[in-house]
């Protein structure tokens, strides 16, 4: 069976569990973008307990199937609020985002759930959705010392969540955090797939104030991650801090093509629109390896989508595979041999990305 062909296969599964009426455990909330400032916000709920639900770092062993298969039993409920809402119910949103464990609800539908699935490049797929007419904490929710701290804190938001991930709290996390306005002076919700970006975005930046002091690598690296019918190589190597990130989809997807994006030293000046999400998640695993070897290099990414991949499952792919990447080094002695090994890990010839690339054209002595 084709992934396409997944969703009806599980619309035929979950229909006979959704009702008007939701009791269970709640591990996050959704806060979509459209018509933003007036959005559409919700808690989410599990239908079926999976040890593995709230954990993308565990995912990259999974087939389609069973990522597939584990997010349709992802109830999402609706409820139009202003980003800078105060009802009770935004606060309810909040108690959910920051608990260490899904915490148990009641949720009541303005009639049965839909069943759909949404697949976007940046956010995990959902299943059915329904509009909300109430919620219910029905257990105290368990939230950490120290993220109850932070979020009481008047701190800005970017400061918050670097405080958030230096006390080992992971992105997933800190993402949820952020979109339920916990976080920062004014306490606005930021839509899902929003925070996704600024998470990575934000973390990045602070490790790079450190990495960017280290001494460089002192030698060329390759390392590799195969997952999801996603190719990931990552080339390191000496000099002062540069990243490039190559992205290319199959034909036949509706992001056919190969896509290239460059930060400097001194970093980007704007959003990188080519790639989106997928630009920051990929810098992020790269800068939180250089972070902990305490070194700097410069830096290129290749992910080549192969056909397999016949619907995005979101850009947690790209972190996890990116970080996954690390686990195994291959050095080489000049750039030519690397890249000459490189060549034979990837479909598309070399030749197209040394005409894109802004990094490879570069001529050093050290790399020969």
């Amino acid at each position: 069976m084709r992934a396409t062909d997944l969703p009806d296969e599980m619309r035929r599964l979950m229909a006979p569990r959704l009702a008007k009426e939701f009791y269970g455990p709640s591990p996050g909330i959704f806060i979509g973008a459209e018509g933003y400032p007036n959005v559409n916000a919700g808690p989410l709920g599990i239908m079926e307990n999976n040890p593995l639900y709230d954990k993308p770092a565990s995912w990259l062993s999974l087939s389609y199937r069973q990522i597939i298969g584990m997010r349709a039993a992802t109830l999402r409920a609706n409820k139009q609020q202003n980003i800078f809402s105060r009802e009770r119910f935004i606060g309810d949103l909040r108690e959910i985002s920051l608990a260490s464990l899904p915490t148990e609800v009641e949720m009541i539908f303005s009639k049965k759930p839909l069943f759909s699935m949404n697949f976007d490049r940046i956010t995990q797929p959902i299943g059915p959705s329904a509009k909300l007419e109430k919620l219910r904490i029905t257990e105290n929710p368990k939230i950490d010392v120290k993220v109850e701290k932070v979020a009481a804190d008047e701190l800005k938001a970017n400061e918050a969540a670097r405080i958030l991930y230096g006390s080992g709290i992971d992105v997933y996390k800190i993402t949820t955090i952020l979109s339920s306005g916990a976080l920062g002076i004014e306490k606005k919700l930021v839509p899902t797939r929003w925070s996704i970006t600024a998470t990575d975005d934000i973390i990045a930046k602070s490790l790079l104030r450190d990495v960017k002091t280290y001494s460089s690598i002192n030698e060329i690296m390759v390392f590799e991650s195969f997952n999801l019918d996603n190719r990931f190589v990552v080339l390191m190597m000496p000099g002062g801090w540069e990243f490039e990130n190559f992205e290319s989809w199959p034909r036949g997807s509706q992001w056919y093509g190969l896509e290239e994006e460059y930060e400097p030293f001194a970093g980007r000046t704007s959003y990188a629109e080519k790639q989106a999400g997928g630009y920051y998640a990929s810098r992020l695993g790269v800068v939180e390896y250089l972070h902990k070897i305490k070194r700097q290099a410069r830096v290129v990414v290749f992910r080549e989508i192969y056909e397999g991949y016949t619907v995005p499952l979101g850009v947690w792919v790209v972190r996890e595979n990116v970080r996954n990447a690390f686990s195994s080094t291959k050095k080489f002695s000049s750039l030519t041999d690397a890249m000459a090994y490189i060549a034979g890990r990837l479909q598309h010839p070399v030749s197209m990305y040394l005409q894109k690339s802004k990094i490879l054209r570069q001529k050093r002595l050290s790399d020969f």
